[in-house]
């Protein structure tokens, strides 16, 4: 989740926040904390993290990235025009460009029919997990 305020400043990077436990079994990450930042920033325009601090937080994408994200968005286009062979070309290379991108790698996978939720996905994750990251990783506070 990313916070933005009325100026479009971005108050709070991306993170990962939950506005319910319903997973907390699985992620383990308690939403409470968060929830209660959120409620104290839209009530009392209290920041959840200093202006100066925000940019420490923000990951810069690298050329590298950006192509990944032109390859991705030329697979979408292409298979909205109905051409999923020329946009599967597209998507591979995407994924190659981005191997642990998750919005390009899963965000690919219901255009290409494949479920978002089944067997490709949890062996996508398992190698990044086994790469030594964690699925879901919040900001440090």
């Amino acid at each position: 989740m990313l916070w933005i305020d009325e100026q479009g400043r971005i108050v709070r990077p991306n993170d990962a926040v939950y506005a319910t436990d319903t997973f907390t079994s699985i992620h383990g990450i308690d939403p409470n904390p968060k929830l209660a930042s959120l409620r104290a920033w839209v009530r009392d325009g209290v920041r959840p993290i200093e202006a100066e601090e925000v940019r420490q937080f923000q990951s810069v994408p690298s050329a590298t990235d950006q192509l990944a994200r032109a390859e991705f968005g030329l697979a979408r286009w292409l298979t909205r025009q109905g051409r999923g062979d020329a946009a599967e070309r597209h998507f591979q290379r995407a994924g190659e460009l981005a191997p642990h991108n998750f919005a390009i790698r899963r965000g690919s996978m219901p255009m290409r029919g494949i479920d978002p939720m089944g067997p490709a996905f949890i062996e996508m994750a398992g190698t990044w997990i086994r790469s030594g990251h964690r699925y879901y990783e919040p900001l440090p506070r």
